[in-house]
C-alpha cells in the first residue's frame, strides 16, 4: 500500500457471520493487492473476526478501533476493526453454515453503520462482504438484499436515486434492468421508462470508468429477442423505444439483441475485442450467469447511481465451507481493487473530528 497519509478510506462490512465473509474479509484485509491506495477498516464483531484471522492463519495484530478517528495513526500491517453499536450479543454463539437470525440483523447493523459513517464523512468507499437474504428476512429486516438496502440508507441521507446492480470482471460487464424479484415479477417491471433509465445508468458509469464513448448492448428478454413478435412482444412494445430514445440523446446504445448470443459479442479477451463496453440485460440471472461463468473470483458487484462507491465480491456466503479457512478471498480483493480505482481522482477528504 502507498502511505496512509494520504490515502482514501473504505469500509469493508463482515457479511454474514455464519458464513464465509468474516474469513475472506480477513484474508483480503490482511493482504490486499500490492498497489491498494486505501485504508481499509472492517466493520464487525471483534471476537468474530478474531476467530476469523485464526481460522485463515492471519497472524497480523486486530486492532480494535474505539472510532473511525483512529484510522488517521492507523499503523501499518494490521487489522483495523471497529464494531459498531446496536451488534446482537452472542455470535459466537452462532452455528457456522446455517441462517440464524441474530447474523441476519448484525450484518444489517454493520452496512448501517458504514453508510452513515460514509455520509458523516468519516470514509469514502463501502465493501461488502456476502449477506444471506434469508437471515436478514429472518431478522425483520425488509430489504432483500445488499442493493435494496443502499439504496433506501441512500435516500435516507438525501442520496435518493435510481441504482442499478452491474457485475464486472476484466471480460465482461452487464449492468441488470431488474435484480432481486421473482422472474414472473420481473417481466411485469420491464417498460420504456425503466430500461432507458438503466441505460443511462450504464452509460454514466461507463464515463466514470474513463471510457470516452461506451459502446451499450442492450440484450433482449424472450428467445431470439422475441423474433420480431413470435416468441413475445416485450422486445417490440418496451425495449427497442427504450433503445431509439437513449440514441436520441446521444447514447451509443444497440439491440434488442439475443440474450443467448449478444455476452459472447461483448466479451473482450485477448484474439476477440468485445463489440461492446456494457451489456444491459433485463432480468437477474440473464445477465449475471455469463459474467459468473467466466469465474466468481475476479467478478465485483459494483452498485452504479448510489452517492458513494460500493462494491463487494460476486459470490454468496458459501455455507458450505464456512468455518474451515478454505475460503477464497480473491473477489474480495478485486471488489477491493475495483473500489479504490473507482474512487474520485480527486485529493482525498480528511477524516473529520
Amino acid at each position: 500500500m502507498k502511505s496512509m497519509s494520504s490515502a482514501k478510506t473504505i469500509l469493508v462490512t463482515m457479511g454474514d457471520l455464519c458464513g464465509i465473509g468474516p474469513e475472506i474479509v480477513a484474508m483480503a484485509v490482511a493482504a490486499p493487492e500490492p498497489d491498494l491506495d486505501a485504508r481499509l477498516c472492517v466493520l464487525g464483531d471483534v471476537a468474530v473476526m478474531r476467530r476469523a484471522m485464526a481460522w485463515t492463519g492471519v497472524e497480523l495484530p486486530l486492532l480494535h478501533l474505539s472510532s473511525l478517528d483512529e484510522l488517521v495513526d492507523l499503523p501499518p500491517r494490521c487489522v483495523a476493526v471497529w464494531q459498531p453499536d446496536g451488534l446482537p450479543a452472542g455470535l459466537l454463539d452462532c452455528c457456522m453454515g446455517a441462517i440464524d437470525a441474530k447474523a441476519g440483523a448484525a450484518a444489517a447493523v454493520c452496512i448501517e453503520a458504514a453508510v452513515r459513517a460514509i455520509q458523516a464523512g468519516k470514509a469514502d468507499a463501502l465493501v461488502t462482504a456476502p449477506i444471506h437474504k434469508e437471515a436478514l428476512h429472518a431478522a425483520g429486516i425488509g430489504y432483500p438484499g445488499h442493493t435494496e438496502m443502499l439504496q433506501a440508507l441512500a435516500a435516507e441521507g438525501g442520496g435518493a436515486a435510481p441504482v442499478r446492480m452491474m457485475l464486472a470482471n476484466n471480460e465482461l460487464r452487464t449492468v441488470l434492468v431488474t435484480i432481486h424479484c421473482s422472474l414472473r415479477q420481473a417481466i411485469d417491471l420491464i417498460n420504456i421508462e425503466r430500461v432507458l433509465e438503466t441505460v443511462r445508468i450504464a452509460q454514466r458509469a461507463m464515463l466514470s470508468f474513463g471510457i470516452a464513448a461506451p459502446r451499450i448492448a442492450v440484450a433482449g428478454l424472450n428467445p431470439h429477442a422475441g423474433e420480431g413478435g413470435l416468441f413475445g412482444d416485450e422486445e417490440i412494445r418496451h425495449i427497442a423505444p427504450a433503445i431509439a430514445q437513449a440514441r436520441a440523446e446521444g447514447i451509443d446504445a444497440s439491440g434488442p439483441f439475443a440474450p443467448d448470443t449478444v455476452f459472447m459479442r461483448a466479451r473482450d479477451v485477448a484474439g476477440h475485442p468485445g463489440e461492446f463496453d456494457v451489456v444491459v440485460a433485463m432480468t437477474h440471472d440473464h445477465g449475471l450467469i455469463p459474467v459468473k461463468y467466466l469465474g466468481v473470483e475476479q467478478g465485483v458487484n459494483v452498485t452504479l447511481g448510489l452517492p458513494f462507491v460500493r462494491t463487494s465480491p460476486d459470490h454468496g456466503t458459501a455455507f458450505d465451507v464456512a468455518g474451515s479457512g478454505r475460503a477464497d478471498a480473491s473477489s474480495l480483493k478485486a471488489a477491493l481493487a475495483m473500489a479504490c480505482r473507482l474512487l474520485p481522482l480527486s485529493a482525498p477528504r480528511a477524516l473529520r473530528p
